[in-house]
């Protein structure tokens, strides 16, 4: 399994659009933040094309330790959650 890093996505649109090094890191950064931002101020993100990502608030519950088996409280919190566009669906299902 291949992992891409921010480095990864910073050579890629250096090599496909001629950007220096400089400039295609502050891109991802900018693009990184903005989902962030967004996401912390309870705004959905939608990407067309790719999927939408959203903030989840999920309740506390109790949970088992799974080595243990001992009962145990998960606390409230918030989750980041991404669905998939259907057209990002249909391309990964046809890769196999």
């Amino acid at each position: 399994m291949a992992t891409i890093t921010r480095i990864d996505l910073a050579n890629a649109l250096r090599n496909r659009f001629g950007l220096t090094a400089t400039d295609s890191y502050r891109m991802i950064d900018i693009i990184f933040s903005e989902i962030e931002e967004s996401l912390v101020n309870g705004e959905e993100v939608k990407i067309t094309g790719f999927g939408t990502f959203k903030i989840l608030s999920k309740s506390a519950r109790i949970g088992r330790n799974p080595k243990t088996g001992v009962p145990a409280v998960i606390s409230a919190r918030n989750v980041a959650a991404f669905h998939p566009s259907s057209e990002f669906r249909k391309i990964v299902s046809n890769k196999k």
